[in-house]
């Protein structure tokens, strides 16, 4: 009956399993505030990435598409959850068993493809399988270069945004669902993290300055109001800035009440982060959108344009939020005095002929966060801070591994194109085509691949999939029907 109803358009509310979704998720998060507020910082530090996976695989098999969101809902605000035990503990911890929480909820989708593993040999599938045989290579000579633990750390990194996508792709009977829940879980996200992002700027919360003192985090300016770069609940302001850009993208295909409010907070919160690449993605997706809606969606996205700068553009344009704001701005026209672009322009310059002729590849656990696990101390190794996805790829992954890996990505773009222009009435569609074509552009900056930016690229990818054979069954399932009378 649930999934007859999801076919033929229907509600997707589906009363029956609400209350079994939503229970396990409401309790996890009162017993998190309930510790914090009890001061029992290493208790939360054990019990919150245990009871995270226990509410993960309920949802999995209870409410797939709710489980969808509240991997999202981790990634958000897990690191807020870590900071907050820290300092209600009384002391910083280096390493977390918190970080793991959203990362281990993720790789929980991993079950679908043995669950779902006959897909995989359909035309729709393939693509999945030169992109695994991708990271399969890079992990062997990553065990090898890296040793094994960098280099299986590195490939989940790597490898979960594809399985969530492939997730959504293996359910593809309950995109309506799915389609629902993401959109939902984006605009309430945007208001959650946006509020706390300005409270952030404006007020700079104790816990979180004792975090960015005790990590060192200098490039997020500095632990004071009116210092720091926005990251609200999220690791950095890198990470915060892909969501923001998801989420004032998906707006367009929202009908939520509170959309507005979210998006102007959203907004705010997105431009004092000061990521100037994701501002450029931002724009880029903006542009599409328009390109590919019908004249009446593009009057309401230049209306929504032109309300959001309405709401937001005076708080931007006062006092300290404009001094911040003007500094980064002048960045974009005297590149000549842009550090980071002189930086970055010098690392392409010296590396990339490293990059693009080492045949065999380093192997997954080179660069990165992973190389903390390699290096002695647990520092970040020589390629730790890598910034640039045009040269990460193939430098770790080596002629072989980025032919696998880049066929699959381009084939599944190339399908997701073409599959668009059959779901053009569908706005979240449109939102997801025009979201994954940024991601992708943005690989100039960083690996956008992997991480926050790699969830909303194969998210999006795969949900546009998910639109157009959710409709092609809806039509044989219509036929059929009419057949029978």
């Amino acid at each position: 009956m649930a999934v007859a109803r999801i076919e033929a358009g229907g509600s997707t509310r589906l009363f029956g399993s609400d209350r079994q979704a939503w229970l396990p998720q409401a309790l996890l998060w009162l017993v998190t505030a309930a510790l914090i507020g009890a001061h029992q910082g290493a208790v939360l530090t054990l019990a919150f990435p245990l009871l995270a996976i226990l509410t993960g695989l309920w949802l999995y098999f209870k409410s797939p598409a709710r489980y969808v969101g509240f991997m999202w809902w981790l990634w958000f605000l897990s690191p807020e959850v870590r900071r907050l035990a820290d300092w209600s503990k009384g002391g910083y911890t280096p390493t977390s068993l918190i970080q793991v929480a959203p990362l281990a909820v993720t790789m929980i989708s991993g079950l679908s493809l043995l669950r779902y593993y006959p897909v995989l040999a359909q035309r729709r599938g393939l693509p999945v399988l030169l992109i695994l045989a991708g990271l399969a290579y890079g992990l062997l000579i990553g065990v090898v270069s890296a040793g094994p633990l960098a280099a299986v750390y590195d490939l989940a990194n790597w490898v979960y945004p594809i399985l969530i996508g492939f997730h959504i792709m293996a359910n593809t009977r309950q995109y309506p669902e799915y389609r629902d829940v993401i959109v939902s879980t984006f605009i309430w996200g945007m208001l959650v993290m946006g509020a706390y992002g300005l409270v952030q700027f404006f007020i700079m919360p104790a816990w979180d300055s004792m975090w960015m003192i005790s990590s060192q985090m200098a490039s997020q300016g500095d632990p004071v109001p009116y210092g720091v770069r926005v990251f609200s609940t999220m690791n950095s302001s890198g990470p915060f800035a892909f969501a923001m850009m998801g989420a004032m993208v998906f707006v367009m295909a929202a009908q939520h009440r509170v959309r507005w409010i979210a998006g102007a907070l959203g907004f705010l919160a997105f431009a004092l982060s000061l990521v100037r690449s994701t501002w450029g993605g931002w724009v880029i997706a903006l542009a599409i959108q328009l390109v590919k809606s019908s004249n009446r969606v593009r009057v309401r996205i230049l209306a929504t344009a032109v309300l959001l700068g309405g709401l937001c553009v005076p708080l931007l344009a006062v006092g300290p939020v404009a001094d911040r704001m003007q500094q980064r701005l002048q960045t974009l026209v005297n590149l000549n005095d842009d550090q980071s672009y002189a930086a970055r322009n010098e690392f392409y310059a010296t590396f990339a002929k490293t990059a693009f002729t080492d045949v065999q590849g380093e192997g997954l656990g080179a660069t990165g966060t992973s190389t903390k696990l390699s290096s002695e101390g647990g520092n970040l190794g020589k390629y730790g801070n890598f910034d640039s996805g045009v040269m990460n790829i193939p430098f770790v992954l080596g002629w072989p591994g980025t032919l696998l890996y880049m066929s699959g990505i381009l084939w599944l773009l190339m399908r997701a194109v073409l599959a668009s222009f059959a779901v053009q009435d569908d706005k979240y569609a449109g939102a997801c085509l025009s979201l994954s074509l940024a991601v992708f552009a943005m690989l100039v900056f960083t690996n956008s691949l992997v991480g926050t930016g790699g969830l909303l690229l194969f998210m999006s990818i795969f949900s546009i999939l998910s639109a157009a054979h959710w409709q092609k069954l809806n039509r044989r399932r219509n036929l059929i029907l009419q057949g029978g009378t």
